[in-house]
This record gives C-alpha cells, sequence and structure tokens, in this order.
C-alpha cells in the first residue's frame, strides 16, 4: 500500500511514518517545514519528502492520506483529496488501527514532558528484555529512529491533548485505549484549539473514561488539575506519585494499596532516590544517578519507573536502566562549544517549560562550577504563545536567565516590549535571525550558557550561531568587553 502524509516532519506524524515503513508500506509526504532531526531520520529510513503542499505530490493518487492535524480546509492538497475522493484519515485514527489494536498500550499525557518521559519508559522496557514498540513525538538518543514497531505486547505511546484533524476536534489520546496510563501533569495551553482549561480537562476525562478497570492510571498528587479529572469519576485503579522535598519523610496513605515517591538529592536534580509505598508504609529507596538534569526529569523518571513496575519490571531494573538514559533531542541538548560559550537547543515554548528548563540548566550549571551567564533566545512560535496567551507570566518565567534575547518575526499578537519592560531580568529583542546571531556574538563571553527555545526550526539559528563564533574565535575576539 502507497501511503501519502500530509505534514510528515511534525514530531507525531514522523514517527507514524517510520511505523508505516515498518509494516511494508511505501510511504512517501509533504510538508512546508523541513528540518532536522525530523527530516534526517525520515530521510535515513528512505522516505521520500516533498516540500510544500502541492495537488500533483498525489499524483499517481496513493492509496490512503494521512491527514496531520496541522492541515486546514484551503491547503491545496487536502481540497484535492476531497475533490478526488481519496481514502483519507487522521494519524491517531491509523495508528491505532494498524498498531495498537491487541496490544498493551503504555500512554504518556500531560502538558509537560511527554516526549522524555515516553523515552525512559520505553529505554526502561528494552533494557529489561520486553522489546517493547513505540512511538515518541521526538528523537530519543538511546534509540536509532522516534518509533519502532517492537517484538512484545507492549507499546509506548506520546499521548497528546492536541485534536486529531480538522474533521477529528477529538484529542490524539482518546484514540489510544491505554492500559497503562501516566498524567505527568494539566496546564492551559494550545489556546488556538481550546477555549480555557476545563475543555482540556474533558478531554483528559473522555480517556479516563477509556481504560479499563483492570488498568492503572499514574498522577502527580500535588497537581490540583489533575486531581479534578480524577474527581469527575475513575473506574480504573490509580497510583499516586509524590516528589519529596528536603527532608520531607516518605509516606503514603494507608487507603492506597500503593504509592511511589521521589527526592532529589542535589539542586541539580542529578542524583535522587525514588521507592514506593505499600498500603502507607513505604519500602526501601533506591538511589540513581544519571547525565540528566532538573525537578521536572526526576518526576520524569518516577512516573516512567512505576509505568514499569505495572508491566512487571523490578524497580531496581528501571533505575539501572535511568542511569543510562542520554536524552532527547532538543531538550536541553548541547549542540556545540567555541571557546568556552556553550549552545543548547531545547524545545520548550511554554511559560512552565521555558522555567524549568532555564531552573534546570541554572542548577546544572552551579553544581558544575561554571560562572558564566546564562543566556536564553526565544522564539514564540507555537499558536498559544503567539496568541499572548501567557503575556503575564512569560517574563517571570525567565528569571533563572541573565539576559533574555526574544525573536519577533512581526506575526505574533505577544507585545514582545510590554513584555521586555516588565522582565525581572535584563531582556531584549530582535527583529532578524541574523540581527540574533549579531547580538549574541558581540555579548557571549568565555564561560556563558547560550539555550534556544523553539519548538520550530528558528531560520537555522543554532548552527548559524556556533559558526558565527567559530569565526570570531579565528578573529581573535572575545565578545562584549567589561567596562
Amino acid at each position: 500500500m502507497h501511503i501519502h502524509i500530509l505534514g510528515i516532519c511534525g514530531t507525531f506524524m514522523g514517527s507514524l511514518a517510520v511505523l508505516a515503513k515498518q509494516l511494508g508500506h511505501t510511504v512517501s509526504g509533504s510538508d512546508t517545514n523541513v528540518y532536522p532531526p525530523m527530516s534526517t531520520q525520515l530521510e535515513a529510513q528512505g522516505i521520500a519528502l516533498q516540500q510544500g503542499f502541492s495537488a500533483s505530490h498525489l499524483q499517481p493518487h496513493p492509496d490512503l492520506v494521512v491527514i496531520g492535524n496541522a492541515m486546514s480546509r484551503g491547503n491545496p492538497a487536502v481540497e484535492y483529496t476531497l475533490e478526488q475522493g481519496l481514502d483519507y484519515c487522521s494519524g491517531p485514527e491509523w495508528l491505532a488501527r494498524h498498531v495498537l489494536r491487541g496490544r498493551w498500550v503504555m500512554a504518556v499525557a500531560g502538558t509537560h514532558g511527554k516526549t522524555t518521559t515516553s523515552s525512559m519508559l520505553a529505554w526502561i522496557l528494552s533494557c529489561a528484555g520486553l522489546k517493547p514498540g513505540y512511538l515518541i513525538g521526538g528523537v530519543a538518543r538511546n534509540f536509532a529512529s522516534s518509533a519502532d514497531l517492537g517484538d512484545s505486547p507492549f507499546f509506548v505511546v506520546e499521548a497528546d491533548e492536541y485534536d486529531s484533524a480538522f474533521f477529528d476536534k477529538r484529542s490524539k489520546f482518546v484514540h489510544y485505549s491505554p492500559r497503562t496510563a501516566i498524567f505527568n501533569n494539566l496546564e492551559f495551553d494550545h489556546g488556538d484549539i481550546f477555549p480555557d482549561l476545563a475543555a482540556i480537562q474533558r478531554q483528559f476525562h473522555h480517556l479516563v473514561r477509556i481504560i479499563p478497570g483492570s488498568g492503572l492510571i499514574l498522577w502527580p498528587r500535588d497537581d490540583d488539575n489533575l486531581n479534578a479529572v480524577l474527581a469527575q469519576g475513575c473506574w480504573s485503579q490509580r497510583q499516586a506519585l509524590t516528589l519529596l522535598k528536603g527532608g520531607e519523610p516518605a509516606q503514603g496513605h494507608a487507603d492506597e494499596a500503593l504509592s511511589w515517591f521521589v527526592r532529589p538529592l542535589n539542586a541539580a536534580g542529578s542524583e535522587f532516590e525514588l521507592g514506593k509505598s505499600t498500603a502507607g508504609v513505604p519500602g526501601p529507596a533506591i538511589r540513581v544517578r544519571w547525565t540528566l538534569s532538573g525537578t521536572h526529569n526526576v518526576r520524569n523518571a518516577l512516573a516512567a519507573v512505576a509505568a514499569a513496575h505495572h508491566a512487571g519490571v523490578e524497580i531496581g531494573v528501571a533505575c539501572e536502566a535511568l542511569e543510562s538514559f542520554e536524552g532527547v533531542k532538543r531538550r536541553q541538548e548541547l549542540l556545540g562549544e567555541v571557546n568556552g560559550v556553550r549552545v543548547y537547543d531545547d524545545f520548550a515554548h511554554h511559560p512552565t517549560a521555558i522555567d524549568t528548563t532555564l531552573s534546570g540548566l541554572r542548577a546544572q550549571f552551579l553544581n558544575a562550577g561554571r560562572t558564566g551567564r546564562l543566556i536564553a533566545v526565544i522564539e514564540p512560535r507555537s499558536n498559544t504563545m503567539k496568541m499572548g496567551v501567557h503575556q503575564s507570566v512569560l517574563g517571570e518565567a525567565c528569571r533563572h536567565a541573565d539576559l533574555t534575547l526574544w525573536f519577533d518575526a512581526g506575526t505574533a499578537l505577544l507585545d514582545l516590549p510590554a513584555l521586555v519592560a516588565s522582565s525581572p531580568m535584563p531582556a531584549r529583542i530582535a527583529s532578524s535571525i541574523d540581527a540574533l546571531v549579531t547580538m549574541l556574538v558581540d555579548e557571549a563571553q568565555s564561560g556563558d550558557d547560550i539555550v534556544i527555545m523553539s519548538n520550530g526550526g528558528f531560520g537555522g539559528l543554532h548552527q548559524k550561531l556556533l559558526q558565527a563564533l567559530t569565526v570570531r574565535q579565528s578573529d581573535g575576539t572575545s565578545g562584549r568587553q567589561e567596562s
């Protein structure tokens, strides 16, 4: 069968393309934004990519068109598909029908941390010899690609709450029918499709309703938004996840058969201990030392261990796997270092994600004894960011950075001058990629760390900056001079 995917370079659709290829289908696809790491992965899989959405890409007619949720009426390829009566479906529908049916689905949902937690869980199951299938909305360093059919009943899927397609406004995760579900957290996001938090909570409860009674929901005990979802009704097993602070004792609740706890052992989150409580009685904690940082990743690790336990993996085996987990591309990913200036890439595009990313990097740098500055470079690219929904909290989200540079592409409703004026730390605006590169080259000194945050390609800023820093080094200059 020939399957053509519209929007193939999206993180979900690109992973789906890999699965379709493994099933033996001929796979092609088109997109307007073709950039690594997804474009590189698809090309390595031998999947033909075409730029744009021309109707000619669908000639001769494929057997099936899988339509990404970024596609809408008026798109030339969508209009051609409808006019010609081509067979089509959404990505989540295809995944449910052709991959997930009959399998033990382990779904990772939540506003933040889905990609990293999914990757951790798939890695733990792999290290335990369970040979899981997986679909991850990113490229995990421990795996050759972002998706694999696997060779067991277990399948890990990153379960997004975004809608499925222009013709199916249900959240993607409603299609997946999981037996094990991680609810990482819940905040307002996707303001382009959800009017308020209650609308997102409604979709989460739709997911709760289809988890079987023998299934399991894992959720952070301190998340009031998720507590409200579960209060609407829950018919499955539940196990709470608790982050302990300082010397807070590990304790469960006597009426809970099983719950989980984790305690960071340093500010960077590079070392922690975790364990489970049975009927309110804490068991022994296991210590983990790993390469990741940030309290948010410590939480992600606890959720992954608890989910793997539901699949029969011993806690010690899971913790050992975490110590060899290498992280995910575009999540605090070090791209290069030039003359003592480190350049990182991160996918953060929500105030909470920006805050936790910067906080984690700050703690990591202090723990390593680095004394330079932390410079954040942010592209307001997501629909929610561009709508200005988070205008009032974005400045505070950058408080851990010594300097924040905002990219103004001229398309956002976000009031960047007002944001900069109210920022608790120094902030500036640049209206072009070249201007950003110039600012950063002039500003950066040896010992500084630059983290570039965007959910897109950011106009190739990452490599342009590294090249410019290399040129500066060869010229013998060193950036901003102290007075």
